[in-house]
């Protein structure tokens, strides 16, 4: 028997009245239903097992939706569950946990008044919620999930995919194919938000000239709340339905109006909730104009300038880059501009031309396109890249916003990435951890040290639990192989084959990820005639298996796909090199705990970071890997291989030839033999202990919570503090500060250093004092709005640059005629060659940092 709930409108294409329809559970179960509707389960394998167990028919059937799983259980089945004392019991265990839960004491104990508004294009955090295509939006779901474990101040923003992202079928030839299933928002863990008279909350926002209306949905992890905008509903046309139909999907013109309701709409859409957006995180560039709307809601309010209104949003923003090549990073051009935001320069009170300056690297280069990274650049006072490595990248990319500024003073740091604990570790393999490491791994996520426990474990039990794994993945696979056999029209001895594909107890390497052709997916199969001898062995077999889905206009990352089969037909290995299509969360987790190898190929330094290989070596799965994203900082011979050594090369055919030759080298001399030296007790003890290891050290350095207390402690405590501190008393701080770069840009180019004395001799002793005095012409400015630093050490052979350098504040000594005169005494410490000169920053109480674009001046 089910309910009906009336909610009755009509649709364009006929007259049809809508309702609800949901499921009726007998009120023991009624648990059930909560627990379905919060994205807690994901992470919480023994609250899954309660829909396994209620029907695993209607389970599998659901495509391991928690919410429909409960809609296809019969009314018989549900009232013989509410009658079982077993099931019960474990649904009274769950459900006191998962209150618990929500109610225990977390790492933040502060305000949530105010919160820190997460924005990004997808988010992926269950199967049963299909808008995600790969790493950023996982790494998004992962920092949902660790935010509500942390107890943090923070919401999510994103877009409602009615198609989410495709889903991936290999044809016969093993060329990919893709399909876009309807999400069905009825039966998944989303709930449309309502206002006080029962009525769906929407928003809008113009889209050349047409008012694109959007819903609100809400979905629930943990204790934090994710909120999703939806465009398809019977207000707007079908081109603005569409908008939101499906993830990276469209034309260009369709990302601009996605990334316009991204960022402007997410922001309307947390005031229509009640929620203040006391800082914001845009991570990726996709929402970086929401900084737009930030300050045309300033200046609508309280009639400040658009300068006065920018200096209160600038030190509440914090902007995520992932991208480590110009080309990734999302541009406009200007007619697209033109036809979106030619409104928008008179709402702000700016020129057409300062407009499209703040996408711009060079704003008086007309040519230049509107780069959305460099819109979140300007509009950000943090920024990070995803790795240390990316962050050099990241620098080094950007460093004309702010010319003049040596590499290492461009303000943007690094937060690398990590993953969230609970949700990516086998269930197998948590409850050993939860059985060594004890309560706390589970009530004090942030307790990092706990991983130095894995001494405790056994190898004997750590080995089981792996291997036991292992089986389940190649069980997996195997059926996942049939399926696609019988899906192409295979013959039934081709099909009768994947019963034999892979071994239980063969070595397996993993390679799974996005197929693109900088990750090279192929690199192992440069050598046919090395890797089939591998292959082949009987005695030390390997054997691979890839997963991975190519752009859908992406020829050569398809090409890969369908080289990897073809050379598994053509030289008849089809049982020991197989690709897994449809790669996502689900197969995800079968490949990163069962594998004994995560192979990682990229051309160093196109990975910003990669997060794949971190879930693998939590399972205990050791990385082998190019130096490059997170694996450049992670890597030490304790817990995995490195190929190579950090190299990077202009010829990618040699570089190709290089690293493959390594790559083999170190599976015959290093990798196999390791994994096949077994004891008299068939242990393999140098490779358990390397898992160990690697569990250990992985587990507290790339651990989501590890991500989070780094957010937290260098952007968004500092953020909030500047909005509380910034909206005192009408945004004082923020006028003056405006006021002083409106005078320091008339005066700039005035300033002058008009010569340096200095006492060094041509050999100075360490210990001496060196003592330099600079002469500046300030005009109007006054010494005290001015930091006039010395900039010294020790000087570079091949660069005549100085390098480590060290910065000292020179002080005002006194005025003679219109030169004023600046002075510092300094230690001679650092021997060999060593220089200095002066340098002029701006200076004012309220700057979060002194590093602004065009305001540094050298002697």
């Amino acid at each position: 028997m089910l309910t009906y709930i009336n909610s009755p409108h009509k649709l364009n294409i006929m007259n049809i009245s809508t309702y609800t329809v949901k499921p009726k559970l007998p009120p023991v179960l009624k648990p059930l239903e909560e627990i379905a509707r919060n994205l807690w389960l994901s992470w919480n394998y023994d609250a899954v097992q309660l829909f396994i167990r209620l029907d695993y028919d209607s389970w599998l059937l659901s495509q391991q939706s928690p919410v429909r799983t409960l809609g296809m259980v019969s009314q018989e089945r549900l009232a013989h569950a509410a009658k079982d004392d077993s099931y019960l019991a474990a649904l009274k265990e769950v459900y006191e946990r998962f209150l618990r839960y929500k109610k225990r004491e977390t790492w933040y104990r502060g305000s949530h008044k105010d919160v820190v508004a997460y924005f990004s294009m997808e988010y992926g955090m269950d199967t049963s919620l299909p808008i995600y295509s790969g790493g950023l939006g996982i790494l998004s779901g992962d920092h949902m999930k660790t935010s509500s474990d942390m107890g943090l101040p923070l919401v999510g923003i994103g877009l409602l995919y009615r198609q989410g992202y495709f889903k991936q079928m290999l044809n016969a030839d093993g060329f990919q194919q893709e399909s876009y299933p309807e999400n069905d928002w009825y039966n998944m863990p989303v709930e449309r938000k309502t206002g006080k008279d029962g009525h769906p909350l929407k928003i809008s926002v113009d889209l050349a000239g047409q008012q694109a209306v959007a819903q609100i949905w809400e979905v629930k992890v943990g204790r934090s709340s994710l909120y999703l905008l939806d465009t398809n509903i019977e207000e707007n046309t079908m081109d603005i339905r569409n908008v939101t139909s499906a993830l990276y999907g469209g034309d260009k013109e369709t990302r601009m109006q996605q990334e316009i309701l991204l960022g402007i709409g997410g922001i309307r859409a947390l005031r229509a909730l009640g929620i203040n957006p006391a800082a914001t995180h845009m991570n990726e560039g996709h929402a970086a104009f929401l900084g737009l709307e930030r300050i045309r809601e300033i200046m609508t309010e309280k009639g400040f300038t658009f300068d006065e209104a920018r200096e209160v949003v600038w030190p509440t923003n914090i902007f995520t880059t992932h991208t480590p090549v110009p080309a990734g990073n999302e541009r406009f051009d200007l007619q697209m501009m033109e036809k979106y935001f030619r409104s928008w320069p008179q709402v702000l009170g700016i020129s057409w031309k300062d407009f499209l300056g703040l996408g711009r690297v060079y704003p008086n280069d007309d040519r230049e396109t509107f780069c959305m990274t460099v819109l979140a650049l300007k509009m950000a006072a943090y920024a990070n890249g995803v790795a240390r490595l990316h962050g050099v990248v990241s620098r080094d990319m950007w460093k004309g916003l702010w010319p003049g500024l040596p590499l290492n003073e461009i303000p943007i740091g690094h937060v690398t990435n990590g993953v969230h604990t609970r949700t990516w570790i086998s269930s197998g393999m948590l409850d050993l951890l939860d059985r060594y490491f004890g309560p706390h791994f589970e009530d004090k996520p942030t307790d990092l040290a706990i991983w130095e426990r894995m001494d405790r474990i056994s190898d004997e039990e750590l080995w089981r639990t792996h291997e036991r794994r292992r089986e389940r993945l190649v069980a997996f696979v195997r059926e996942r192989i049939r399926e696609q056999y019988k899906r192409t029209g295979a013959m039934e001895r081709r099909i009768r084959q994947a019963n034999d594909a892979l071994s239980p107890y063969a070595l397996t390497l993993c390679f799974a990820r996005r197929f693109a052709t900088y990750k090279r997916g192929n690199l192992l199969l440069r050598d046919p005639e090395r890797l089939l001898r591998l292959v082949r062995d009987n005695d030390r077999p390997i054997q691979l298996i890839f997963a991975g889905k190519a752009h859908p206009h992406d020829m050569p990352g398809k090409d890969l796909i369908r080289d990897i089969i073809h050379f598994a037909d053509k030289y008849d290995v089809t049982s020991r090199i197989v690709f897994v299509e449809n790669y996502d969360i689900s197969v995800a987790k079968y490949l990163t705990s069962g594998g004994d190898v995560w192979l990682n190929t990229p051309r160093r330094p196109m990975e910003a970071s990669g997060t794949s290989g971190m879930k693998a070596a939590m399972n205990g799965v050791l990385n082998c890997s190019i130096l490059d994203g997170w694996w450049d900082e992670a890597y030490n011979p304790e817990v995995g291989w490195a190929i190579g050594n950090g190299e990077q090369y202009q010829d990618e055919r040699l570089q190709d030839d290089v690293e493959s030759k390594a790559l083999y080298d170190l599976l015959e001399r290093d990798i196999i033999p390791m994994f096949y030296q077994r004891g008299n007790d068939g242990l393999p003890r140098e490779w358990i202990k390397m898992m160990k290891n690697t569990m250990m050290q992985i587990g507290q350095s790339m651990s989501c919570h590890r991500m989070l207390m780094d957010y937290s402690n260098q952007f968004y405590f500092p953020a909030l503090k500047n909005y509380r501190r910034f909206s005192k008393d009408e945004y004082a701080e923020a006028k003056s500060l405006a006021a002083y770069f409106g005078k320091l840009q008339h005066e700039w180019n005035d300033l002058k250093i008009v010569k340096l004395e200095s006492s060094a001799k041509p050999v100075m002793q360490r210990g001496d004092m060196l003592t330099v005095t600079a002469y500046l012409e300030l005009g109007t400015v006054s010494p005290g709005e001015l930091h006039v630093e010395l900039y010294h050490g020790t000087v570079s052979n091949l660069t005549n640059e100085i390098t480590d350098a060290r910065r000292t504040e020179m002080k005002w000594l006194r005025s003679e005629g219109n030169l004023n005169l600046f002075q510092v005494r300094v230690e001679c410490v650092d021997t060999g060659m060593q220089g200095h000169t002066v340098r002029i920053l701006p200076k004012h109480e309220a700057l979060i940092h002194p590093y602004r674009s065009g305001f540094v001046k050298w002697a």
